[in-house]
């Protein structure tokens, strides 16, 4: 089978069993502009007494250029993540980036992440695979290149959340995943 033309995403785990407390990732493509994308990944990570929240965000443009920011020290992204709204704003070098990615809770799958040394599975991880985005670039105040996409993938892990989610579906114990729950609509009073 010949794969042209395609586009596409990989991405490395956070490693060893090294989930942190709380983690948020994106990607989407199908803008308007085919040639634009968007990712970020993110996590709040404990470290001994110590503990910091950091996020990456780049964009690719269109015509090739690529953004990035993250560095918490001269380009920051500040994150505010829930189940069903990602909501990331990030500036530096002369460059800003606002990025909302929305989707239901109930169209998202509750996904297994490894726990190696116990040579099992856990819910880990609340996955869209068809959320929206937004995403506005600016540089020196400018608005550069704004876009949207119906086909963004999004993720909000933690251990806790993803076992929660799993109990509000009412999944059996011992579950480590399961599909889109998509609850039902009220009758309407016509």
């Amino acid at each position: 089978m010949g794969v042209h033309d395609a586009q596409v995403y990989g991405e490395k785990n956070w490693g060893r069993e090294g989930f942190p407390d709380s983690w948020w990732w994106g990607q989407a493509q199908g803008f308007a502009d085919d040639d634009a994308c968007v990712a970020f990944a993110g996590g709040q990570v404990t470290a001994g007494w110590g503990h910091v929240e950091v996020t990456a965000l780049a964009v690719r443009l269109p015509g090739g250029h690529v953004v990035r920011l993250g560095d918490p020290a001269t380009s920051p992204v500040r994150a505010r993540i829930s189940d069903t709204v990602w909501d990331l704003r990030g500036h530096g070098y002369g460059w800003s980036i606002a990025v909302r990615g929305e989707a239901p809770l109930g169209n998202a799958h509750v996904l297994p992440v490894p726990l190696p040394s116990e040579h099992r599975n856990t819910a880990g991880a609340i996955e869209h695979l068809a959320g929206s985005v937004r995403v506005v670039v600016r540089r020196a105040g400018r608005v550069v290149w704004r876009g949207v996409s119906a086909l963004a993938g999004l993720e909000h892990g933690g251990l806790a959340r993803a076992e929660a989610e799993l109990r509000r579906r009412g999944a059996p114990p011992g579950a480590v995943g399961a599909p889109p729950h998509h609850e039902a609509e009220a009758p309407s009073a016509e």
